[in-house]
């Protein structure tokens, strides 16, 4: 018996199984893509899959409905597909193991992918409906949203009639998101030389962490592992000679990473104040995030005598000041919407190969202007250390219109249905609103979606009641005529 049979709404919880017995990370979309095009094909709906495997499906209007605007549906297939240290879950190819605890939904050892696979479950239910009232629908699913939107970008609309998208890509259920931030990738690489070095090695690794979104909890201001980790090495650097032979750190340059390790080559007499070094700088970590992440803590292991190939001491130098003079986390508010992150970066992967160290973030801003000038200060940072600067995934701003009758009648729905006011927010985190608007002239855009906790990260959580209500809310959106 499949995990999720009972619940309801029923055809949107046996879609999202499916989805997730479907390995679907990022880059890795092929499999969802063809399932989502024979979806499609076994019920004759018309539909496109394009080179980069975005997927598009029409579906006329119910009966009685054949006279009203068309609604875009939006979401994309990829999902952020992070483990649990030590999982046997291959998401390169193993399904997610789903379980339930009271109102959540949750897979062991792994992120979920409620973003987005809830919006592609929500739009094949209505796909496979014959009872449901509706203009007609069509259905964007794109890939890669979660590395630069690539999917988004490359996407051709010029079939579509639309000019009013829902796009189901939000996590927080009462809330329209009527404007989001545009944003980029930055990736840092410099060559390294490595020499072979003799004495003890040592394993420290940063702990216990909470990490999350860049974009929705940038402004919580929790411990970036990677960030931390270049703190101590600073610290140890100053303090005796270190040489780096391994270093890596997060998974995703959108997600705030979690953990990150560092193996060390130091001469045995230096053992001791290496040792009192971490405990000195945990204890700082400690203080500092007593309040806003209270698990950090250092873990040291000692790997014994030998020889290692180890950076030498001006690829250590170049390396470490590299990581410490790195700016992170919120750079500006907005002026205009209080409590509204305006700019911000996460230093979201660290790794340091045989031949390259390599430095990943993810860049946000909702002013245009901002974006850039904080791209050039990191490229500025990076020619100081002899480091490459690659930009890549750069998508625009989806700035709020004040004028929208799509809104203004969701907002009604939402009242209509719930007995209150909706939320109107903007928000930093990036969405494909953007790129499509830039695509689709005049188009009307709103994101709404289910309650969904600790995206991005193995503690992810979609609730199970606001999935329903959420639901019964996007029929009524598309019940109504104008």
């Amino acid at each position: 018996m499949a995990v999720l049979d009972g619940r309801k709404p029923e055809k949107v919880f046996r879609y999202f199984e499916e989805i997730c017995g479907i390995p679907h990370g990022s880059g890795n979309v092929d499999k969802l893509s063809d399932y989502l095009v024979d979806f499609a094909r076994k019920r004759g709906l018309s539909h496109i899959q394009d080179e980069w495997k975005n997927v598009i499906i029409m579906k006329e209007a119910a009966p009685g409905y054949e006279e009203e605007e068309p609604v875009i549906l939006q979401g994309h297939m990829d999902m952020v597909a992070v483990k649990k240290p030590g999982s046997a879950v291959d998401m390169a190819k193993d399904g997610l193991r789903l379980a339930v605890d009271g109102d959540d939904l949750y897979a062991e050892d792994t992120s979920l992918g409620g973003d987005d696979g809830i919006a592609v479950a929500y739009a094949m239910a209505l796909l496979d409906s014959d009872d449901i009232a509706h203009p007609r629908l069509e259905v964007i699913i794109t890939v890669d949203e979660e590395v630069g939107m690539d999917g988004a970008r490359e996407l051709d609309v010029s079939m579509l009639k639309g000019r009013r998208m829902l796009n189901l890509d939000s996590e927080e259920e009462g809330i329209i998101l009527a404007g989001c931030a545009g944003g980029a990738r930055v990736d840092w690489t410099f060559p390294v030389r490595r020499e072979e070095k003799e004495g003890k090695r040592y394993r420290i690794s940063v702990k216990g962490l909470q990490g999350g979104h860049s974009g929705a909890e940038i402004d919580k201001e929790r411990g970036n592992a990677n960030v931390l980790m270049g703190r101590l090495l600073y610290r140890l650097h100053k303090a005796t000679a270190v040489y780096v032979e391994e270093l890596e750190g997060g998974l995703a340059d959108n997600a705030i990473p979690r953990e990150a390790a560092v193996v060390l080559l130091a001469e045995a007499e230096n053992g001791t104040a290496i040792k009192a070094e971490v405990l000195a700088v945990e204890e700082e970590f400690r203080q500092e995030l007593q309040t806003k992440d209270p698990g950090v803590f250092l873990e040291i292991e000692e790997l014994g005598d030998g020889k290692g190939d180890c950076l030498g001491r001006e690829e250590t130098d170049r390396l470490i000041s590299l990581l410490f003079a790195a700016p992170n986390g919120v750079q500006a508010m907005s002026a205009d919407i209080e409590g509204l992150v305006e700019t911000s970066l996460n230093m979201g992967i660290v790794n340091l190969g045989k031949d390259k160290a390599a430095v990943q973030f993810s860049v946000r801003s909702s002013l245009e202007s901002a974006k850039r000038v904080l791209i050039e200060k990191l490229e500025n940072i990076a020619a100081m250390a002899g480091a490459a600067q690659e930009v890549r995934g750069d998508y625009p701003g989806w700035a709020y219109r004040k004028v929208s009758p799509f809104r203004d009648m969701a907002v009604k729905a939402f009242r209509d249905l719930y007995g209150k006011e909706p939320e109107i927010q903007a928000i930093h985190a990036g969405l494909e609103c953007g790129i499509l608007s830039s695509k689709i002239p005049d188009l009307e855009c709103i994101s709404i979606g289910p309650d969904m906790k600790d995206i991005h990260t193995t503690e992810e959580r979609l609730s199970i009641s606001s999935t329903e209500r959420v639901w019964n809310y996007v029929l009524e959106i598309l019940r109504r005529k104008e």
